[in-house]
């Protein structure tokens, strides 16, 4: 089955061996940074991760992950998960979680067990990280629909925690003793953490009314702020931010009656849903629809923007992806195989730019942009689940996400004669020529600027030849070194290297060993060091299809060797036509002569056991 599986994954990553009528070819590209230009603050929107399975956070697989995401991000990283306010004994499940944290006792009094819930806030802080909390489910003695209390498998929403409580005065307890206990113990739970009500209350995961989540959220926020009042707390956490729930919801806490304390509207302080682009198989091949995924997010920002109590508040897309089941593996759904693959992390980088974009087009405060997708411990490798890590090992996305949390500072002007128009984007996808462009960011003296080469299908394609022309600063009029990290099959790519072992079940220590080095493999060419001319470098790269570069610039010391320096420059030019072939072969020859007169007329002492020279 594994075997089977692996098939699978080489034909779709690949694009099936496409033919030639379905390769695609590229042109060269130019892109130009403005480095003198005045940026504007760059808006980090993508530190932030989430995954249904809230137990798996204290396994050590995850808390590795957590750390190495910590770690990464010069911005605070903000965890979400689901099943928090579940009842159960904490075994891990897949698309399952529980706490205790509520019981009652044989007379219904409240029973509160901060046990499990501890240990996961615990590992969550311990590890560097932040909760987005979200506040859900429902317990089980306040369930409207106690039994069956779980679901009956993990594809179906049919269990009793995702019912309304049978008594909101009780929810509000359990809301405000969370709440209370979290400020005792937790010193951020205020100023770091991040509140959200429920998850996709318009569809399975609650089985009520809009009136009802309304009114639930009402209870919520009265309790939370009773003790925690300077707690941002969000929601409604939609599926499908284009139907009536998200602006019914807005209205509600607009113009509506409190069912707390009677009066018109209640505090919202951040705004939530969700987006899901759409990954199919056309043609033999993987499509994915970023096209699809930025309409669901201008349809969220249009809602907001639509409400003039709401219209900018802090907008969190706490779900933002290319399909809809994180949990579903490529065994069962062949055209998930993307998710091993570079594409990706290209899709990843290109929709995060895009979404700065489109926020900035609508004027609407875009404050996360969440990706949901984390480890799945005790799976076997590469399985094809939404994961950003398999069994230790960094994915490509992963990989990609570490270039792009280099990107800090300010946000500098970029022109690509490969980019689309973000019109176009919207209006049809990347279904024709590809998205070729860069997101580019000034922090201190240091220029970064990412380089995608994104499309829908994951087809064969030539290189993009790349031509990146950077105006730069009067601190780089000594030159620039030059430090260039990519992402592609052959950069930050472990599991081409797992293919080529034969797709171990179980690798060997060398095999692990292999594929640690090649998921960490992110350079693409040594530090280089290059001269400015007229105020500009220049730098000509190919990136290959769904590959990232990340290419960083720093200011060259005045004092630094010339780019053109034969002897004694300790960085290797980038580009070699700089020092003519006749110019280097006479400088060779030349210390050739000097070094050999020097060996004859003022050779040292003879070293124990060796004849010095004769004649």
């Amino acid at each position: 089955m594994i075997r089977t599986a692996h098939h699978v994954l080489v034909a779709l990553v690949v694009g099936f061996a496409c033919s030639p009528a379905s390769a695609q070819t590229e042109s060269s590209v130019t892109i130009h940074v403005d480095a003198n230009a005045t940026g504007t603050p760059l808006e980090a929107v993508w530190p932030y991760f989430g995954y249904d399975e809230a137990n798996y956070t204290t396994t050590q697989e995850a808390k590795v992950l957590l750390r190495t995401l910590a770690t990464i991000h010069p911005t605070p990283v903000r965890v979400r998960t689901h099943f928090l306010f579940n009842t159960g004994d904490g075994t891990p499940a897949l698309k399952w979680g529980s706490t205790n944290l509520y019981t009652e006792d044989e007379n219904g009094a409240p029973v509160y067990d901060y046990t499990i819930v501890d240990q996961i806030m615990d590992a969550t802080i311990q590890a560097g990280t932040y909760p987005l909390f979200e506040i859900g489910f429902m317990p089980r003695a306040l369930s409207a629909h106690p039994d069956p209390y779980e679901n009956t498998s993990p594809y179906v929403l049919d269990g009793g925690s995702f019912y309304p409580p049978t008594d909101y005065e009780k929810w509000a307890g359990l809301v405000a003793a969370w709440a209370e206990h979290a400020g005792q113990r937790y010193d951020g739970s205020q100023t770091h953490w991040v509140w959200e009500l429920w998850n996709e209350p318009d569809i399975g995961y609650f089985q009520g009314t809009v009136d009802e989540y309304a009114r639930l959220y009402d209870y919520t926020e009265a309790a939370l702020h009773d003790v925690l009042p300077d707690a941002p707390l969000g929601g409604p956490a939609v599926a499908r931010p284009g139907e009536a729930f998200l602006t019914e919801f807005l209205e509600h806490c607009a113009t509506g009656t409190n069912a707390v304390t009677g009066a018109t509207g209640t505090r919202l302080d951040r705004v939530s849903f969700h987006a899901k682009g759409g990954v199919t198989l056309v043609d033999g091949h993987v499509q994915m629809d970023l096209g699809n995924q930025l309409r669901l997010h201008r349809t969220g920002f249009e809602a907001v923007a639509a409400s003039e109590q709401f219209a900018n508040t802090p907008i969190l897309i706490t779900e933002a992806d290319p399909d809809g089941c994180a949990a579903c593996p490529s065994s069962t759904a062949r055209h998930l195989a993307y998710r091993n693959s570079p594409a990706y992390g290209a899709y990843e980088v290109a929709m995060m730019k895009r979404s700065l974009d489109l926020a900035e087009q609508m004027g609407v405060d875009l404050d996360g942009v969440l990706t949901w997708a984390f480890t799945f411990p005790g799976t076997p490798y590469f399985a094809g689940y939404r994961a950003l890590a398999t069994n230790g090992i960094h994915l490509p996305v992963l990989n990609a996400f570490k270039l792009l949390a280099r990107m800090s500072g300010e946000r500098l002007p970029v022109t690509s004669s490969g980019a689309m128009s973000l019109d176009t984007l919207l209006e049809n996808g990347v279904r024709d020529e590809p998205d070729i462009d860069a997101l580019a960011s000034r922090d201190g003296e240091r220029i970064n600027i990412l380089v995608w080469n994104y499309h829908d299908d994951l087809v064969d394609a030539e290189p993009a030849k790349i031509t990146l022309d950077v105006s730069v600063p009067p601190p780089f009029a000594a030159g620039a070194i030059v430090k260039h990290q990519r992402v592609d099959h052959a950069h930050g790519d472990a599991f081409t290297v797992w293919q080529s072992q034969g797709s171990p079940a179980s690798p060997s220590g060398a095999q692990f060993e292999a594929l640690h080095e090649a998921m960490d493999a992110l350079e693409f060419s040594p530090q280089t060091l290059l001269s400015a001319k007229n105020g500009a470098v220049t730098l000509s790269f190919a990136l290959p299809r769904f590959g990232v570069s990340l290419v960083t610039l720093t200011p060259a010391a005045r004092n630094e060797p010339s780019p053109n320096d034969a002897v004694g420059c300790s960085y290797r030019v980038a580009r070699r036509e700089q020092t003519p072939p006749i110019t280097l072969l006479l400088v060779l020859a030349l210390l050739a002569i000097a070094l050999t007169r020097r060996r004859y007329r003022g050779s040292p002492p003879c070293h124990r056991g060796v004849a010095g020279p004769t004649g």
